[in-house]
């Protein structure tokens, strides 16, 4: 479900080489801050998506099963599918928002 960063095959994590990998993947990236108490209900999209973290922390759950994600980790969100995500804790969430039509 969770796909981390790897060191040994990404090499050391930066923001940048994290774009760079979700854009050699075929997808658009956007980058958002999310704030601590920021949450968003259940829903799902038409498009496939990945949502990446920079830093803090972010809950994700997909299909009742959840999930949380830091620094480097990633989590493939395919069109249609149910999911819920909310940051964990009193830092910001920085997230890049990769999608694919």
């Amino acid at each position: 479900m969770v796909e981390p960063w790897n060191e040994q095959k990404d090499g050391p994590f930066r923001e940048g080489a994290l774009r760079k990998k979700l854009e050699a993947r075929g997808y658009q990236v956007a980058r958002y801050v999310y704030p601590p108490g920021t949450s968003f209900p259940e829903h799902s999209h038409h498009i496939d998506k990945i949502d990446a973290v920079v830093s803090g922390q972010f809950r994700m759950t997909l299909n009742g099963k959840a999930a949380i994600l830091e620094a480097g980790d990633c989590i493939v969100v395919p069109r249609g599918t149910l999911h819920s995500a909310e940051v964990v804790g009193s830092e910001p969430v920085v997230s890049l928002d990769a999608t694919r039509e």
